[in-house]
């Protein structure tokens, strides 16, 4: 199978990369340099010369914060460059497969969110992310939208990483209560996409980590995994003075019986730990 990767260069476009290429697909990754979304006669090329069966569209704009404040910026790439990708993959009779999140519900109810929820994003982000869904479909019958939660993985800034840096310079963090969600390892995720795309399963799916947890005690079970002594206050969501709403609950679960199944988010930070890099110091758009 032909499939062609946007935002390749990011955590999860990297290992839908590398998880294609083992399951013997013919895989075309292209990072932001390569081809640039919001770049519509280049990607038109791209996906003319490339013919591929499926385009798995991993490229977004990812800062939460930064969208409250230029929300153009946002939607060019996370709505109306979504759109021409389905567009292009449209032209060329090649399934599209969407990326999306659990931002776009605004996390006032207390059990997990299925597909048939309503969506109702909080911050500017969300509301990009929502509006790349609406473009998706619109632009193509052949498409499949993919919600996930809290990513994290090799190839960039993600809080498993900043949790262990922090640790290292401090020997203790202050980490929020108040937002559960399903921290999902990119490996596991990507399995899932293109399982996807060799189906296909059409429309919307909910796909992330079994399970469910704070942002803190998700730290404390990276500090117990990794072997690190290191202390983990709790702090509140207000204390952090961001400029977007996050939204306090964000479990994502299925209704569908053909939506892959991820492994307990447990697992997947053992898979990451396991297979981690050097570790990649930053400041993600973190709860710390």
């Amino acid at each position: 199978m032909r499939i062609l990767v946007t935002g390749a260069g990011g955590q999860l476009g990297g290992d839908v990369v590398r998880v294609a290429r083992r399951a013997g697909h013919d895989v075309t990754g292209c990072d932001h340099q390569q081809l640039d979304i919001t770049d519509a006669d280049a990607l038109a090329h791209a996906v003319r010369a490339g013919r591929p069966d499926a385009v798995v569209n991993c490229a977004a704009y990812t800062d939460v914060d930064g969208a409250e404040a230029d929300l153009d910026a946002a939607m060019e790439v996370n709505a109306v460059a979504a759109g021409r990708v389905a567009a292009a993959a449209h032209s060329v009779s090649a399934l599209v497969v969407h990326v999306s999140t659990d931002y776009v519900f605004d996390g006032r109810r207390r059990r997990p969110y299925i597909e048939a929820d309503e969506a109702n994003p909080l911050s500017a982000y969300g509301r990009s992310k929502l509006a790349g869904e609406h473009a998706v479909a619109e632009a193509s019958p052949n498409h499949a939208l993919v919600r996930s939660s809290w990513l994290f993985g090799a190839g960039g800034r993600n809080f498993v990483e900043t949790m262990l840096g922090l640790a290292a310079e401090r020997g203790e963090v202050a980490v929020v209560t108040d937002q559960v969600g399903c921290p999902t390892w990119t490996g596991h995720l990507a399995t899932a996409l293109i399982e996807i795309c060799v189906r296909p399963s059409l429309g919307l799916h909910h796909v992330a980590a079994d399970g469910e947890c704070s942002w803190h005690a998700f730290a404390v079970e990276i500090f117990r995994q990794a072997g690190i002594e290191c202390a983990v206050r709790e702090r509140l969501t207000a204390d952090l003075g961001r400029p977007a709403p996050r939204p306090g609950y964000s479990v994502l679960r299925s209704e569908r019986d053909d939506a892959p199944r991820l492994p307990h988010w447990a697992e997947g930070l053992s898979d990451y730990l396991a297979e981690r890099p050097a570790a990649v110091a930053g400041e993600p758009d973190s709860p710390a």
